[in-house]
This record gives structure tokens, C-alpha cells and sequence, in this order.
């Protein structure tokens, strides 16, 4: 059996991580090759903590601010995984893009492939970085991506769209795939399944066990289970006919998600890390905001997987993290890729 070593930045609770775990090919000998994990990292320390009890072949979780880690001192990985902080990308935010706190951050992935030139390395964010400083942030990223190493990577940048992979939701975000450019070899994009999983086949098909952990219900106020009984499934607070005395008194940008309940037939909207002002994600027959438990099971974790925390911390995890299943489809084309299988692609999405 070959595998891979992979090491991470920006860890989270393991989307990313466990995707890597699940991914596994054969290659045309017949020959296993998957990926072994030598280390992750992230600030917070339930997020920490919960990595390191489902990824359970980590030899180590480094829990500390990326800016006091010392790069040089990490082991050399065959493959560099990270999904930088989307903060000051994401359209929820302030989109302050490389101006704010967090946007900066993708520097510490190119700080590790300057020193460590790994293989190849796998970088995710969220669909509103194309637009951050007028349009030049990724495009810087993807310069600095491209001539980091020795030999600089052959890049593959592709906006995916996961509820055309199975996943049963619309989450778009960036991926970008490097490979070291002295080995040959160029990603090509998985071409979708096109089969869309519906929100009601994720939650029911089967039922979430009665013993499983991150089950615990959120406290409705009576106006808000009040309101959401005049909502139907697939409208939110602003398209819903409602009483005068439950609409919201909101000035300027009304966001869609507000009290948006599920369409039981389609894949569920973005789950986001938010949880306050009517963002929970909400069930489209019962009037309650989903359980963590089944918001992972929109992000494809599995129901054994535990989240540490506090009931706001894992809504948070969980929000921030990459779909399994997505991350397990692009890791093992990765695989395929070095193993120089053939397999179904589409073109990358995004000129640069």
C-alpha cells in the first residue's frame, strides 16, 4: 500500500481532514494508495479537539495562531492541505478581502510550500474571493501559489458547485490544486455527478439514531416558533406572508437565509458558522432551527463523528468546514492524478 502524507493549516474539525482519510484508490497495477496524516493546525482548541479525536492516524495537532508556529520546523508532507480563513472574503462579512485581519493568512500556506515544496497542495475558499479588492485578491493569491517552491506548480482553479457532486447542498466555493511542476503532471476537474441529493433523502434516508452526539435542540422564542409557522418551505422572513406584528424591522440588505426554511426536494442552502438573527438553517415542517447533528449531515459527516464544544462552538465548526464526501471526490482525483489513471473531467471555471 502507498501513501501519501498530508499535513494541514486551518484545520477546523476535519472536513478536509477526514475527506483525506476516506479517500482511497487502486492504481493500474492494483495497487492502494491513500494519504496518511502527519499534522494539522488551527487556533481554536475545540476545533483541535476535535480533529484529533475522529482523525485518528494525526501524529499531531498543533493548536496554536499560525503566526507563531515555525514553519521550518514542520515535517516536510507529500501533499499540503489548507482552506484559508474566508473571513474577509466571505459576502457575509465586511469583504475586506487582503486589507482585513483574517485575508492575509493564505501567506502562511505559501511560507510552507516556499520551504517545504511539497508535491502538491490543495487550497479552498469561499466563492466571494473573486471578488474581494475589486477583483485582484485571488489573482494575487493564485501568482504567489504559482511560483511558490523551487519549481513553482501547475495550478488547477476551479469554483465548485458541490450540490452537482452529491452533496446535498448549494455550497460554492474555490478550490485550488497545485502540483509541483518538475513531476509533469495537471489536474484535471472531476466532472459532476449531476445526481442532486435533496435535503429531505440527507436528514431522513435513514433517520439520525436517537443516541447520536450534537443532537441537542435549539430554544425557539414563541414569536420566532410563531413566525416560522407562517413560512413555507423555501421562503425566508422577507418573501413570506406574514402578520405585521411578526415582520422584521430591518434596514438596508435583507439577506435571503433570514428564517429561510428548507426546501424538503432540493439540496439545502449554504450551512454557515452564523446562528443569530434568524440564520440557524430552518426544518421546512417543523418549526425549529436544525440540530448540529443535522447540519453535519448537510456538510456529509458522518453520524459517528463527534464535535467538542459548546452548542455555538460546534454550529460554528460545522459551518466553517469543507463537505466530507467533496473533499473525499477531490482528493481521490488527486490520487488518480499521480497515479496517472484516466478519468471523466470538465474544464477549470476561472481565467487567470
Amino acid at each position: 500500500m502507498k501513501k501519501f502524507t498530508v499535513g494541514e493549516f486551518y484545520c477546523g474539525p476535519g472536513g478536509l481532514g477526514l475527506g483525506a482519510k476516506l479517500a482511497k484508490i487502486k492504481d493500474n497495477n492494483g495497487e492502494e494508495i491513500s494519504f496518511k496524516h502527519i499534522f494539522a493546525s488551527d487556533y481554536d482548541r475545540d476545533s483541535c479537539h476535535t480533529f484529533e479525536k475522529n482523525i485518528s492516524d494525526v501524529e499531531q495537532v498543533i493548536c496554536a495562531d499560525i503566526k507563531s508556529i515555525d514553519i521550518k520546523k514542520l515535517p516536510y508532507v507529500d501533499g499540503f492541505l489548507y482552506g484559508f480563513p474566508c473571513n474577509d472574503f466571505s459576502n457575509v462579512g465586511e469583504t475586506k478581502g487582503l486589507d482585513g485581519k483574517f485575508g492575509p493568512l493564505y501567506s502562511y500556506g505559501v511560507k510552507y510550500l516556499n520551504h517545504h515544496n511539497s508535491k502538491f497542495f490543495l487550497a479552498e475558499n469561499v466563492s466571494g474571493i473573486s471578488n474581494a479588492n475589486s477583483g485582484t485578491a485571488l489573482n494575487k493569491i493564485i501568482n504567489e501559489l504559482r511560483n511558490a517552491g523551487k519549481s513553482g506548480y501547475e495550478l488547477t482553479v476551479h469554483k465548485y458547485q458541490f450540490e452537482k457532486y452529491g452533496i446535498p447542498q448549494a455550497r460554492h466555493r474555490y478550490i485550488i490544486i497545485g502540483i509541483r511542476k518538475d513531476l509533469g503532471l495537471k489536474f484535471k476537474v472531476p466532472k459532476p455527478s449531476l445526481k442532486k441529493m435533496s435535503v429531505r433523502e440527507a436528514l431522513m434516508e435513514p433517520p439520525i439514531p436517537s443516541a447520536a452526539t450534537n443532537q441537542e435542540f435549539t430554544k425557539q422564542s414563541k414569536i420566532v416558533v410563531e413566525r416560522l409557522s407562517h413560512i413555507k418551505p423555501g421562503e425566508n422572513a422577507w418573501t413570506a406572508n406574514l402578520p405585521d406584528h411578526l415582520k422584521l424591522n430591518v434596514k438596508g440588505a435583507k439577506m435571503s437565509m433570514i428564517y429561510k426554511k428548507l426546501d424538503p426536494e432540493k439540496p439545502s442552502y449554504t450551512i454557515t458558522g452564523s446562528g443569530g438573527g434568524g440564520t440557524h438553517v430552518y426544518h421546512w415542517r417543523e418549526n425549529r432551527a436544525l440540530t448540529n447533528r443535522e447540519r453535519a449531515r448537510i456538510q456529509t459527516f458522518p453520524d459517528n463523528f463527534e464535535f467538542i464544544g459548546s452548542k455555538e462552538s460546534v454550529r460554528k465548526q460545522i459551518g466553517m468546514a469543507v463537505p466530507v464526501q467533496g473533499a473525499k471526490i477531490i482528493l481521490e482525483t488527486v490520487l488518480m492524478t499521480f497515479a496517472k489513471k484516466n478519468y471523466l473531467s470538465v474544464e477549470e471555471n476561472y481565467d487567470y
